[in-house]
């Protein structure tokens, strides 16, 4: 055997990641003859017991290679001690020379930063995946019909080891939005659970902005109408599981460090509103790079005692609404599905949702961001512009909304491959974080404050910097907020980028006074050139239609700031938003010029958007939902960089609580009809197999199998932290183990009703192959729950395919 030595030079290159650093080694002997590769971990390596867990039994067929060091796997693995990388490869003999390869495998440091009190923790927080509508386009025809993956609520609890009374948790949700009685509902179980712990001050409810998710939980009416008003069973499903995760991550608080850095996301997003982008200033749009944020920020989780990472939390801007909006399986859009992939890299063998290591990519400044990255274009067959650009101001074709639709990455397959790799495109990027070597991150060193007000968002009075005088006004949204956006385009004849001078058909006018009530001169002239659609601040029958107190929030974790916004900024309020805090940081000496600001929204409430007062007068989509005037980010600029005296180190005062928002949750409506029973054909009792699995002849990768099952309806038992199928695998035990559930992106559940009357319904099940499915015998096995005409029980049934074999 000949050697080859591949020894390690500490920062050859510039920010070097062991990731690379593994793949510069496989492309290295990429010539040689095919030979397989082991990686072992010796026992005598001193950080054998210190690596991820994702690493200690890996296998990769390399050419010409039949060896691989201990240590060079711990290279690549990633430890967190000073050491250099010696690996040799041990050749076919007479194969290669003896020789020397340089190569650049940094030598990982300890972590420096403080130590924290840490913990993570999953939970499911599904509601109903039938028959209730999905959240996000309000739209009435988007009733959710089955399930694709699972959504999930992440929490993170960071503590001051010094004195862990000083600590935050937040919570990154697989659903649109924060939500007022929501976060109430939460922090009342938590106050029951830890008496004075988890408070108004510490607690964030962040979204990830998902239009996938089930809708009917938002406390105000005017987000409710298309789901037939509160969905109690979508609450519930919300406030429990969100309680879970942060139960279990309570439990799990252990000592750790922290670290952050960020990398840049190619074709990630794309600015939807660059027309609106265009009209603020040019010296500022000089200072910046493009249109939006391309830069994903993250958070690192490590675990103290073994030096192993325990998850972490991402921040980047993109609109979840990757999957269309006549998508009716419920899903978690590309943030969830970002998630997904991170946690299955790292615990491929654990199933959704019962893994350890916690991956969150949470929201940002995305309210002008689209992750349909390949521009909008005129689906019009038939007329003269189809396949053409939409119009650059006004997102129309032909003067129309509803044919300017923005196209994923994998428009031409479906829009579920466009979300895979939008997620994915995310997923490499937090991996390339994770895997750089420590010397890449920032030590995160420094207090944990926090605090938390309500405020009159929609009677504000405050100073521009000019020195004039200003105020926000009550809540309103204009024509062009029924325009929609080239994400999910709106109805009739509205359009975006209409302002108060701009013609417009009065039948609207007319139509909109029997909705709300008509604005007064002051509200018209108050929200100035916005012309009054929904006069929402004014819409108080049944209840309120549209939030008028807001929550004002802000972390800080050492040198980090996270700015918890109550709304969707769009890049540059963002920028600007953030820019103002930490000068404010600076100058007032409360942190150094370290300081990193994060903005993460929409949580705690939903108050649709927030703009410039630039883009505002362009009464795009985004400037006509931005509800409360012109001057609405100067507001909140003004309000936060007011607030953030309390986030000095030796700051022991709280803000004042402020008005605190009526829970409606109590006095909500509710038109959804219940499920009143089901049955099933004579002959084929629930469960039954309908339409069987192919059993003659092999599937290969790639082919999808799919089962037609006697079905009740998925209302009847929600199966949170469980599922509703499985892909279950024969053992050489002769027993079956579930690999696939309803939380992988290869299955799909599709629930139909056949008989209204009777109560009859079928499930189809389909499994795409994944190429990494080993060979062997499965089935497909359907979970589902009957309800009973008379006595109303549930009873629980399975049912199973016949078993099929994976070639």
């Amino acid at each position: 055997m000949a050697p080859i030595e591949v020894r390690g030079h500490l920062y050859s290159l510039s920010r070097p990641s062991l990731y690379e650093a593994r793949r510069i080694i496989i492309d290295t002997f990429s010539a040689m003859a095919p030979k397989r590769l082991i990686i072992n971990h010796g026992a005598s390596d001193p950080i054998h017991s210190l690596q991820s867990s994702r690493s200690l039994h890996s296998t990769y067929s390399l050419p010409g290679v039949s060896a691989f060091t201990s240590r060079m796997m711990n290279a690549v693995a990633r430890s967190f001690f000073c050491w250099s990388a010696v690996a040799t490869f041990l050749c076919p003999a007479g194969g290669m020379n003896s020789q020397q390869l340089t190569m650049a495998i940094p030598s990982p440091r300890a972590p420096v930063g403080g130590s924290y009190l840490l913990g993570l923790g999953i939970a499911d927080v599904t509601g109903p995946v039938v028959e209730t509508n999905m959240f996000g386009y309000a739209s009435l025809d988007q009733n959710d019909a089955g399930i694709h993956m699972r959504q999930r609520s992440r929490a993170y609890i960071i503590a001051d080891s010094a004195d862990p009374t000083q600590r935050v948790v937040f919570v990154n949700s697989d659903i649109s939005s924060g939500d007022t009685a929501v976060r109430k509902g939460i922090l009342d179980r938590l106050q029951q659970l830890y008496p004075g712990v988890y408070t108004e001050s510490n607690f964030a409810l962040a979204g990830t902005h998902s239009h996938a998710g089930v809708g009917g939980y938002v406390n105000n009416l005017l987000p409710q109408l298309t789901s037939l008003g509160f969905v109690r069973q979508t609450y519930d499903a919300i406030v429990n599981g969100t309680v879970l995760s942060i139960v279990r991550a309570h439990e799990s608080l252990a000592p750790g460090t922290l670290s952050i850095g960020n990398t840049t996301v190619i074709d990630g997003a794309i600015n939807r509103s660059p027309f609106s982008y265009l009209q603020n200033p040019l010296e500022e749009r000089n200072r910046y790079p493009g249109d939006l944020e391309k830069e994903l920020s993250l958070l690192k989780f490590t675990d103290s005692a073994t030096g192993v990472d325990r998850g972490f939390l991402s921040f980047f801007a993109v609109h979840g609404t990757s999957l269309y909006m006549n998508n009716t399986l419920v899903s978690t859009d590309n943030k969830g599905m970002a998630a997904y992939l991170y946690e299955s890299f790292m615990e491929p063998y654990a199933l959704p949702g019962k893994n350890k290591f916690v991956a969150g990519f949470a929201q940002s400044t995305s309210g002008d961001v689209s992750p349909n990255t390949l521009g909008a274009f005129c689906e019009s067959p038939g007329k003269p512009w189809h396949g053409q650009p939409c119009d650059f101001e006004k997102s129309t074709c032909g003067n129309r909304t509803q044919d300017c639709r923005g196209r994923g990455p994998g428009y031409q397959t479906s829009d579920f491959l466009s979300n895979e790799i939008i997620g994915r495109k995310q997923f490499d990027a937090a991996r390339i974080l994770m895997e750089y070597s420590d010397d890449a991150l920032a030590p995160i060193n420094g207090p944990v404050k926090s605090f938390h007000t309500y405020v009159d968002i929609g009677n504000y009075q405050f100073t521009l910097k000019n020195g004039k005088p200003a105020k926000t006004c009550k809540a309103a949204l204009g024509f062009s907020f029924a325009g929609g956006t080239t994400d999910g385009p709106g109805a009739f004849d509205f359009i975006q980028g209409i302002n108060s001078t701009d013609p417009r058909n009065p039948l609207w006018d007319v139509v909109k006074l029997a909705v709300t009530p008509a604005p007064s001169e002051e509200q018209k002239a108050c929200h100035y050139p916005k012309p009054i659609l929904l006069n929402v601040g004014f819409a108080s029958f049944p209840y309120q239609w549209s939030p008028s107190i807001v929550d004002i929030q802000a972390f800080r974790i050492g040198q980090l700031v996270i700015l918890v916004l109550p709304s969707e900024f769009t890049t540059m309020a963002g920028r600007r938003l953030r820019e103002a805090v930490r000068s404010k940081l600076i100058a007032d000496g409360i942190i150094g010029q370290d300081a990193y600001v994060i903005a993460v929204g929409p949580a705690n409430v939903y108050s649709h958007y927030t703009t410039t007062y630039e883009e505002y007068l362009i009464q795009r989509y985004e400037g006509a939902s931005t509800m409360y005037g012109p001057h609405q980010l100067e507001a909140y600029i003004d309000i936060y960089t007011k607030h953030l005296q309390y986030l000095s180190k030796d700051s022991t005062a709280f803000p004042p609580s402020g008005p605190a928002p009526d829970d409606l949750s109590s006095k909500a409506w509710s038109l959804q009809s219940k499920v009143i029973m089901d049955s099933s054909p004579a002959g084929h009792p629930f469960g039954d197999v309908l339409t069987n699995v192919k059993t003659t002849t092999p599937y290969k990768k790639g082919e999808t199998v799919t089962a037609v099952f006697q079905a009740a309806n998925p209302r009847n038992n929600l199966r949170l932290e469980g599922t509703f199928l499985a892909v279950e695998k024969l053992t050489n035990g002769n027993k079956w183990e579930t690999v696939r559930t309803d939380s992988h992106p290869s299955t799909k559940l599709v629930w139909t009703r056949t008989n209204t009357i009777l109560g009859y319904s079928e499930v189809k099940i389909n499994w795409t192959i994944e190429d990494s499915t080993p060979p062997g015998q499965y089935r497909i096995t359907y979970f589902g729950d009957s309800k009973a005409f008379f006595s109303r029980a549930i009873t629980p049934f399975q049912g199973s395919t016949s078993t099929f074999t994976v070639a």
